[in-house]
């Protein structure tokens, strides 16, 4: 997957992307697919003086954003350990 140099002043408060977005390294994750960006996203990207970030996703609305087959069962594995983690705090 051919990742592209996203700049940063791109990235406000509710931005959206199809693909995970990641730090200049290309491995530490700055934001997940699907989700919104939020204050304390852009306050660090301003505070750290970071140029860029890399993606190989574009913009979305995140109402029309659909996960991937992948991302669907990751959410249907952990929602299951959800409950487990709910009760044994109950208890």
């Amino acid at each position: 997957m051919e990742m592209n140099k996203l700049d940063c002043s791109l990235i406000h408060i509710g931005s959206c992307f199809s693909e995970p977005v990641y730090f200049d390294d290309g491995k530490n994750m700055f934001l997940a697919a699907g989700k919104q960006a939020k204050p304390y996203h852009v306050s660090a990207l301003v505070h750290w003086k970071i140029p860029y970030l890399l993606t190989a996703g574009h913009l979305v609305d995140p109402k029309d954003y659909k996960p991937s087959t992948f991302e669907n069962q990751m959410v249907s594995k952990t929602s299951r350990f959800s409950d487990d983690v709910e009760e044994l705090e109950s208890l």
